[in-house]
Formats: C-alpha cells, sequence, structure tokens
C-alpha cells in the first residue's frame, strides 16, 4: 500500500513509497481504510523535532474511513462502519480516566513507541500511535470511534484533533463567560475552532491575532470582532480594554515567547489558555511576584481539556445545528502524492487546513 515517509527527523520532505504494510493486527485490533485525513501543525511539528516520535514515521493523526477487519474481542464495530481515528484513546481504567479527566490518560501515548507498518528495510512508525497519511491503518480498537452516516470522512478527520482541540479549549478548559474579551494568538485550523467556541460562549470581543493576512480575514469570518497582526495587539488591548488586558488570552502556537506575549495582555486575575503543543526545552519564565501579584490563571488544554468522545458527539451536532462552520476550515485538498505541497501550504500559512484525499 502506500503511505508518506519521514526517514529522519529532521528531513522537511515527506516520500510516498507503495512497499508499506501495516501491521500489528489481531485481538482488540482493527484495520481502517484511511479515507481522508487532515494535516495538524503538530505533525510538522513531529517532523521537526519539536514533539517527540522515533522515525521512520507515518506522520498525520487527524483521519477518518471505514473499517476493513476487526480482531478478535471487537464487539462495538465490524467491517463496513466508518470511523473517526481519535489518537488519544481512554482506557477507562487508569487513575486519569477514573477522575474523569479521560484526555490525560497515557494509553495512547504508548502505542507511539509500537511500530504501526513495515517494509523491506525494517519497521516504520505511525505518529501518535496511529499514522494516518497511509491507506491503510492498524490500531487499538478504541482509537476507532463510530461516525453517523451523515458526517463526511473530510469533516470527520478534522474532528478527529484540530476542530476538537480548539473547541474545547474555549468551552471545556476555560469556560468562557458571557461578555467577555478574548484573544487568540495563532488563528490557523485550532485557533480558528477557539474562536467559533469562543462566539458560541457568547464573547462579547473576540480578537484574532495572526501575522498571514489571509488568515485574519478567514478569523472575521469564523466570528471574531477585529483581526490584527501581532504588532497591533498592544494597541487593540487599549482600545478593547482600556489597557487592562483581556479576559481569556488563548496561546495557539506553542512558543515560549507567544505564550508570554499572551501572558502580559491577559488582565490581573484573567485566564490564558495554553493551546499550542511545545517543545521539551522551550521555556516560559515568570517571576514568583507576578505570579503572585497579578493572580491569572494558566490552563494548559490537552485535546480540549475534556472526555474526547463527548467533545466529538457535541461537536457533530453544533455542526448539524449550524452552529459551527466546519466545511470552511478546509481551505485546500491535495491527493497523497502530492503531500509535500500540503506541507508547504502549513508552513506558509496559506491553509487553514488541508484535506488529503487518500
Amino acid at each position: 500500500m502506500r503511505a508518506a515517509v519521514l526517514h529522519e527527523i529532521g528531513q522537511d520532505k515527506l516520500e510516498v513509497l507503495d512497499d508499506i504494510e501495516s501491521t500489528g493486527f489481531g485481538p482488540g485490533r482493527v484495520r481502517i481504510r484511511v479515507r481522508a485525513t487532515g494535516l495538524c501543525h503538530s505533525d510538522l511539528s513531529a517532523m521537526a523535532g519539536v514533539l517527540p516520535q522515533p522515525a521512520p514515521f507515518v506522520p498525520g493523526h487527524e483521519g477518518a474511513g471505514e473499517i476493513l477487519e476487526v480482531g478478535e474481542g471487537v464487539s462495538h464495530l465490524k467491517a463496513g462502519d466508518r470511523v473517526v481515528v481519535c489518537w488519544l484513546p481512554a482506557c477507562g481504567a487508569c487513575p486519569a480516566c477514573k477522575r474523569g479527566q479521560t484526555q490525560l490518560c497515557l494509553a495512547g501515548f504508548m502505542n507511539a513507541g509500537t511500530p504501526n507498518f513495515k517494509r523491506p528495510g525494517g519497521d516504520v512508525f505511525g505518529f501518535a500511535g496511529t499514522g494516518t497519511f497511509a491507506e491503510e491503518v492498524v490500531v487499538d480498537a478504541g482509537c476507532a470511534v463510530p461516525l453517523p452516516d451523515d458526517v463526511p470522512f473530510d469533516i470527520a478527520a478534522l474532528i478527529g484533533c484540530g476542530v476538537t482541540t480548539g473547541l474545547g479549549a474555549a468551552l471545556n478548559t476555560a469556560d468562557v463567560a458571557a461578555g467577555s474579551s478574548v484573544a487568540v494568538i495563532g488563528c490557523g485550523g485550532v485557533g480558528i475552532s477557539a474562536i467559533q467556541g469562543a462566539r458560541l460562549k457568547g464573547a462579547a470581543e473576540i480578537v484574532a491575532v495572526d501575522p498571514v493576512a489571509s488568515r485574519r480575514e478567514s478569523a472575521l469570518k469564523f466570528g471574531a470582532t477585529r483581526a490584527i497582526s501581532p504588532d497591533e495587539l498592544p494597541d487593540a488591548k487599549q482600545q478593547v480594554t482600556g489597557g487592562e488586558g483581556f479576559d481569556y488570552v488563548f496561546e495557539v502556537v506553542g512558543r515560549s515567547a507567544t505564550a508570554r506575549t499572551a501572558y502580559e495582555n491577559t488582565r490581573r486575575g484573567g485566564t490564558l489558555v495554553v493551546v499550542g503543543a511545545g517543545a521539551l526545552d522551550d521555556y516560559l519564565q515568570l517571576s514568583m511576584f507576578e505570579l503572585f501579584f497579578d493572580e491569572k490563571r494558566i490552563l494548559p488544554s490537552m485535546y480540549g481539556g475534556g472526555d474526547v468522545l463527548r467533545s466529538y458527539e457535541r461537536t457533530i451536532a453544533l455542526w448539524r445545528a449550524g452552529r459551527v462552520d466546519l466545511e470552511s476550515l478546509i481551505t485546500h485538498r491535495v491527493p497523497l502524492a502530492d503531500i509535500n505541497e500540503a506541507l508547504d501550504q502549513m508552513r506558509q500559512g496559506t491553509a487553514l487546513r488541508t484535506c488529503i484525499e487518500i
């Protein structure tokens, strides 16, 4: 089968090969024919070594498709079922799951160290234990979430990561208050989803901050009340909040520099939500005095900060009701053979989400 492979961490191009075989099928596992997958910035981060991931590997973790085969013991799925790939499944038995914090379950991360594929040259891993830039993938049955018939595969793929992360940051983690002021720093697919979440919660002012003009224009269509470049943020802070700072600031870039900017633009007693996935060695510096004196809440948001399956269901319900726009998030479409074009679109900031059609 075909798959896009990164041979070494640090390379900026993927090679589409046709000698890949999915591996690991057996009890408790399912084999999925991938139909659509989104390109998330986390894929680029793993390729660059910002996020830890053994190589060679097949990127992609935001996918949807059809069940080809189920292993022994899998009773809730059958061949032909439509599913969303969940890269962070809940085991249901660990302390995090028992506390209701299923997004903190580590079971999914354990899968990342087991090869999902092989080729004549040896084993190949799948990013985050999945690897959806491939025609087929074998995953634990818990990673395959049943998909209603009315949800297209491309929309479902987005729900598998970016939309759930952004919406959940606003709805679950921040629980944005109606009438509040919000700034979102970084307006790709996840940031735009956070903007939609803040709009759903009734935020009065939503300021989108991004260096790319096309993304700023898109943010206004998705619910931002104003869209600015990073160097305009001080003026916006003054105009919108009288210089006090925003009630909520979402950092959706994953860098300490932007997190520091977000902190400085959050009002005293306000909330900074860290959504971007950053590097292990990139440290955010805060003084002990400002932590005490400003009483700002710093809330990291992992995969939307809530139960993943419930978040999927909620997003689908909101989409059906026309309360969130998911179709418009897909600004580009490319076949798997042109995957490197999709990577360029992401790096240049020209795409909110690129759908790779497989």
